[in-house]
């Protein structure tokens, strides 16, 4: 099952219990309709703020101390809850279930100044609709941007590697380029890393990786499927995947939320042989609409 089917599927089912509920209220109370879609809406707004609520405690329970320059006060942390709620909203309920109608094809080509091609990789219960404002940011930069979907939904990390390794050489022959950059965002940096594992770094000129858990998050615990079991920290995949010379890398960076609300404890994010970029107050799913986010991905991609 697909990213787009399995969320299209959870907003079909919220909608009947949201028409039962006002049908129920209708004939046991008298309910007029306008009464019951306000209901559905403060319940709709309530069922996430609960889900981001859950993240964040987590957060706060796994949480390292950030570096001295990336703390942040109370109203930090609620406005990063809001736009972490925002982001959640966005993506979840409108983009990515219908994510053909918001991305249309990728717009690829040959690079006159010869700048590489970049391919990003979305992250768990994800797909390409993740990138929507990103992957405009980056082509009104003059990028080529390619993005892709990986499918079923809840599979072996592994599992994705041909997929990945068929969209470079997609990119490759469209952009006439001999290598990419590749872009993860949370699992989409271990997909990537478990390319580079079983293909090695011949094709990939420079990894980024976003809010990636590179040994594991606690929140994995309450995931579903392979890969959701395979990011739980002390797992035998992450374990082999972290052993030493296990992956190739090329040049790498990760950036990382001191406060990231899926990732936790913060630090797995660190990665040895990276070069490490701390943010402050940014959210795991806000990362996509991050003005921040967007200007050190430029500066990164610079001399690419």
């Amino acid at each position: 099952m697909s990213a787009a089917t399995l969320h299209r599927l959870m907003l079909a089912g919220e909608f009947a219990i949201y028409l039962l509920l006002g049908v129920a209220l209708n004939w046991r109370c008298g309910w007029v309709w306008q009464q019951a879609v306000g209901l559905a809406l403060i319940l709709m707004v309530a069922g996430r703020a609960f889900i981001i609520g859950v993240t964040f405690s987590f957060a706060r329970a796994y949480a390292v101390p950030p570096p001295e320059d990336r703390g942040i006060g109370a109203g930090q942390g609620l406005a990063m809850f809001l736009r972490e709620l925002s982001a959640f909203f966005l993506l979840f309920t409108v983009i990515m279930p219908f994510e053909r109608f918001f991305m249309g094809a990728d717009r690829l080509g040959r690079a006159a100044d010869g700048r590489l091609p970049i391919l990003l990789i979305h992250g768990y219960q994800c797909n390409r609709g993740y990138w929507l404002w990103l992957r405009r940011s980056l082509e009104r930069a003059g990028r080529q941007v390619a993005t892709i979907s990986l499918d079923p939904v809840f599979n072996d990390i592994d599992g994705y590697v041909e997929q990945v390794s068929r969209r470079i050489e997609e990119v490759c022959a469209a952009s006439g380029a001999a290598q990419v950059i590749l872009v993860g965002h949370s699992m989409g940096g271990l997909v990537s890393r478990a390319y580079l594992r079983r293909k090695g770094a011949a094709r990939v000129a420079k990894l980024i990786t976003l809010g990636t858990p590179h040994r594991g998050s606690q929140l994995a615990k309450l995931g579903m499927g392979e890969n959701g079991r395979q990011m739980v920290p002390g797992s035998q995949w992450l374990a082999a995947l972290n052993a030493p010379g296990a992956v190739p890398l090329p040049e790498t960076v990760s950036i990382y939320s001191c406060q990231d609300n899926y990732v936790m404890p913060q630090d797995s994010s660190v990665l040895e042989g990276a070069k490490i970029v701390p943010m402050a107050g940014v959210g795991h799913l806000e990362m996509a609409f991050s003005p921040e986010i967007e200007r050190l991905l430029l500066a990164e991609l610079a001399d690419r």
